[in-house]
């Protein structure tokens, strides 16, 4: 991997095209009600960026609307889309060199022209609310106006052609409930409520398009699983290597989820994952899968069915990584997804050395995020800064390069050995944290039973 490459300084524009983003976030904080002459000029520098787009025109009359007080829903939705085309600039820069730096190759994604959203009063509902919202700003948000969503949501949800934008706008909604009123906040999420509320009122105006898909059959070598936990929710990642026999080997990922609790927590989060079980083996006891006759999407994600699956041979990830990664072809992004905050590309590292929470190779740094290391398996902070290898994803967050860790290599009385991610995917193979789970109970085996009680009732 070229790390000078990638760390060196942003490509031309970068820069930028995010401060224009920033300009135009923080008008959204008092609010397009009231344009001063800072908003004003942030929007005429996202007008300006979009000048040579087919969104130029749309745009320009978007922004000199507001300068005269009119806040229509559909002059917001062009103002989303210059922002969200802004983004997928930077996004695909990135990309760009991201893919020069380390060789890889990637499919070009085809060009599609999506539905128009489905009419209704749902919909309807939707881009009123995000209008008030872009009216008050963030730091007009109170209890009243977030409740003033509930039953557009509620309609949202009965529409199955709706599922994506009620998902969006559920989670948007609860986000900001908690919070409010927003003005007594010491930090307001500035960008990343202003990527949820561009993206909600972008889907109310296209419908979903239905991404193509081959169906597949052949060999997964997993290389690691990104564990992303929340009170609600908990979704496993695997990116993978597929061979098909058919071409070159893919770059793939596979995605399962499942909602659960806040009381459940560390390794009895992959229980809730139960509905998976050949995956879940194959993580544990790091093997292959044959998979027959699934679903794979031009994005890269490879739909999950487990009884599609087959368990293989045992494969260390490592090994994957050096032989298969390097030839691996990678996916091409969703147009919604062209954003920074979707960069997340595996990489092998190795002979670096860990100082300052980074690593260092040839004197050039990538920071690690040691924060975000799952608490469902053995891979921990102490393992990653004393490692010889080093699976992660290569992120794009805050200005610059990120890695984080799925899996490492490490030396342990003389022999070298590893930790991943998905090592407890079949429970703890710690002694010590197997005991300690044993003596506080198992969460989710309680939960089920008082749930059966409460259904025999």
């Amino acid at each position: 991997m070229q790390l000078a490459a990638l760390t060196a300084a942003p490509d031309p524009g970068v820069t930028e095209a995010l401060d224009v983003i920033d300009g135009f976030d923080t008008a959204l904080l008092d609010g397009f009600g009231r344009i001063g002459a800072e908003a004003g000029d942030a929007l005429a520098g996202l007008s300006a960026a979009v000048a040579g787009s087919p969104l130029a025109a749309a745009v320009a009359e978007a922004v000199a609307a507001l300068d005269t007080g009119s806040i229509e829903p559909a002059k917001l939705g062009a103002l989303a889309a210059g922002r969200a085309a802004l983004l997928g600039a930077v996004h695909d820069a990135l990309l760009r060199r991201f893919d020069s730096a380390i060789g890889r190759e990637r499919e070009t994604a085809a060009a599609t022209t999506p539905p128009a959203a489905a009419p209704g009063g749902a919909v309807q509902g939707c881009r009123a609310w995000l209008q008030e919202l872009a009216i008050n700003g963030w730091r007009g948000v109170d209890h009243e106006l977030v409740s003033a969503a509930d039953r557009t949501i509620e309609a949202l949800w009965a529409a199955p052609e709706l599922r994506r934008p009620a998902v969006l706008l559920d989670g948007f909604a609860a986000e900001l409930r908690a919070g409010a009123p927003i003005a007594t906040l010491d930090r307001i999420p500035v960008r990343r409520w202003a990527d949820l509320w561009s993206q909600a009122l972008l889907l109310t105006w296209r419908g979903e398009q239905e991404i193509a898909a081959e169906t597949v059959s052949g060999r997964l070598l997993p290389i690691g699983v990104d564990v992303h936990e929340h009170g609600t929710a908990v979704q496993a990642q695997v990116h993978a290597v597929l061979e098909t026999g058919a071409g070159p080997a893919r770059l793939v990922r596979v995605s399962i989820g499942a909602a659960k609790v806040d009381t459940i927590v560390g390794p009895a989060v992959w229980q809730v994952l139960g509905a998976h079980p050949h995956l879940l083996q194959a993580l544990a006891e790091r093997r292959t899968i044959t998979v027959a006759d699934m679903a794979l999407n031009t994005t890269g994600d490879l739909l999950w069915v487990d009884a599609h699956a087959e368990l293989g041979e045992p494969a260390d990830p490592f090994t994957t990584a050096r032989i298969q990664l390097p030839k691996a072809v990678a996916a091409a992004a969703a147009p919604l997804d062209r954003h920074p905050v979707h960069l997340g590309e595996p990489v092998l590292l190795e002979n670096y050395r860990f100082e300052d929470g980074a690593f260092l190779i040839d004197g050039h740094r990538l920071s690690v995020e040691l924060d975000r290391l799952p608490r469902s398996g053995p891979l921990t902070a102490a393992l990653v800064t004393k490692s010889t290898a080093c699976l992660g994803l290569v992120r794009w967050d805050g200005g610059q390069w990120r890695l984080r860790p799925l899996a490492v290599e490490y030396v342990f009385k003389k022999a070298t050995t590893s930790a991943h991610t998905g090592d407890w995917a079949q429970g703890p193979t710690d002694p010590k944290v197997a005991k300690a789970l044993a003596k506080s109970g198992d969460a989710v085996e309680v939960l089920r039973e008082r749930a059966g009680r409460l259904l025999r009732k």
